[in-house]
């Protein structure tokens, strides 16, 4: 309707412009998408290299600020505040719609940046992280939700390949750059640098994104996010202390496992009985939805549990060198990046979805069998690179695509729920598959070192506690053995990723494939 418009013209569902709505069914503009999707690549890569760019620069804080105990929290406090968050996020956006939701994620990650810069104690800086991690969490389903309103499914597949590409490259490439930005200028910028980049995203974001319906206010489930919070920092914590501060069997960490499964059955409880729940239980009679959280959890837990161990294997089996183990690592992003951009085609121009997904899991066993292969048996580096180029395809065919399978499925009311419900269970199998790579690690050597018939002055546990540089120093008959020891207790680790991936396959055959729609459906 404009302001020549009849004054006799009704109301009816095809006049967009209703009690307060804004131009609810008009066509979103290529212009538009282009600028809104510019800001989310920006905002969504700058959370996901905040969980990783950190790692690099820890010794330089610790040097600076002391408090060497709270070493891990730094990394650890913002996993936990942005994975806690994702389902709440989802479902807020539900109801207050996603527009003053990602203003609000934004500044918090940017206010979180702002004080985690200016930290003066270690205790300050892992409370500042949290602030961080709490704005991160809504980042990154937000993003793929705003794509889920603006595009259809059809041509959704490009969009949300680009996403999902950003975020693993962010990932993994987080080490190489925090190290650099920390060599440069210090460890302070790490976090400074996201306010003006940040800035300039939210202003690209407020100025397109238009509010697309009226929203309906209703009550949240503050009880079951609480109760969700817990159960995953209850399930976070346990997997990040068993076998390292605590024993696994040790009367802490047990307790500790008990409490978060109290936590998660009085969870799911809360769920079925609340008016509108953080996680709607139906969402899991949806097989669809059902499906893809199982497939995304186990190709994301074999994925990052294998990639956080390259450059270790890279630099004690082959004795890289730490600033070139980072480009052996590249090939991994390398084929994240072309997959995503095939397959972005390949579903729009098919509308098929499930084949794409049965072929990145096929990828991701041959690539892990490749690698447990030849980190067992000591292969040529180039042989490795074709097996890490193919775990990189598998994730960019896999990942975005499932993305795109559970919005196509859900009801539109539920698209923020179900996409951050996606989101959450992919960051879950993240840190799990962390957790249990290093499990098999830690145990896989403390077995081979007390077994194994040592040279003269190879003393097994300063091996496994001992840096990279104490192995290299060893003399060459006693640096075999240790070497040897690594590579067979790796090749263990890469392991995990075949079992992982195989499951994974069995449960893709099942995914129903519906077919994409055509039309655009939600609201910012």
């Amino acid at each position: 309707m404009t302001d020549n418009a009849s004054p006799a013209e009704p109301e009816t569902k095809s006049n967009p412009l209703q009690r307060g709505e804004i131009a609810a069914d008009a066509p979103v503009t290529k212009r538009e998408i282009r600028i809104v999707y510019a800001g989310f690549m920006v905002v969504m890569a700058l959370a996901a290299l905040d969980q990783s760019v950190v790692t690099t620069a820890l010794p330089r804080i610790v040097s600076d600020l002391g408090g060497v105990a709270y070493l891990s929290w730094v990394v650890t406090a913002y996993v936990l505040a942005s994975t806690s968050v994702m389902p709440l996020y989802g479902k807020l956006s539900d109801q207050y719609g996603r527009k003053p939701l990602i203003y609000t994620a934004v500044l918090i990650f940017l206010l979180g940046s702002l004080l985690s810069a200016m930290s003066t104690s270690m205790t300050q800086l892992v409370a500042f992280r949290i602030v961080q991690g709490l704005g991160a969490g809504g980042l990154m389903p937000l993003s793929q939700i705003i794509i889920g309103d603006l595009v259809s499914p059809r041509e959704r597949g490009r969009y949300q390949g680009a996403i999902g590409m950003v975020y693993i490259v962010a990932t993994l490439g987080g080490p190489a750059l925090g190290g650099i930005i920390t060599d440069a200028l210090s460890w302070h910028w790490i976090f400074l640098i996201n306010l003006p980049i940040g800035v300039a995203a939210l202003i690209m974001i407020a100025i397109t994104l238009r509010r697309r319906h009226k929203v309906t206010i209703r009550s949240i489930d503050y009880a079951g996010a609480a109760l969700l919070a817990l159960a995953t920092c209850g399930l976070l914590l346990t997997l990040g202390l068993g076998g390292r501060t605590w024993p696994w069997l040790s009367a802490q960490l047990l307790a500790l496992a008990a409490a978060t499964l109290v936590c998660t059955a009085l969870f799911v409880w809360r769920e079925f009985r609340a008016p509108e729940p953080i996680m709607p239980m139906s969402l899991f009679r949806n097989p669809v939805f059902t499906i893809a959280i199982v497939v995304t959890a186990l190709t994301f837990m074999s994925s990052q549990g294998a990639s956080v161990y390259f450059p270790l294997f890279f630099q004690v089996v082959y004795g890289v060198k730490m600033s070139n183990s980072g480009w052996l690592t590249a090939p991994l992003m390398m084929g994240v990046v072309i997959a995503a951009r095939v397959n972005g085609r390949v579903v729009v121009r098919t509308g098929r979805y499930k084949k794409m997904q049965i072929v990145g899991c096929c990828l991701a066993i041959s690539g892990f069998s490749g690698l447990t292969f030849c980190a067992a048996t000591g292969q040529a580096i180039w042989l490795i690179e074709i097996c890490i180029v193919a775990v990189g395809f598998s994730m960019g065919l896999v990942n975005p695509n499932m993305v795109v399978a559970v919005q196509n499925a859900v009801d539109p009311r539920n698209l923020g729920a179900a996409t951050a419900g996606t989101t959450f269970f992919r960051s879950l199998g993240g840190v799990t598959g962390v957790a249990a790579s290093g499990a098999i690690l830690t145990s896989r050597l403390a077995e081979q070192f007390a077994t194994a018939t040592l040279p003269d002055g190879v003393n097994g546990p300063e091996m496994m506690n001992g840096g990279i540089v104490q192995i290299l120093a060893l003399p060459p008959a006693a640096y075999e053995a240790v070497v040897d020891i690594y590579r067979s207790a790796i090749a263990s680790a890469f392991g995990l990723g075949i079992v992982m991936t195989s499951i994974a396959l069995l449960v893709a055959l099942r995914l129903p494939e519906l077919p994409l729609r055509s039309k655009a459906g939600g609201g910012a």
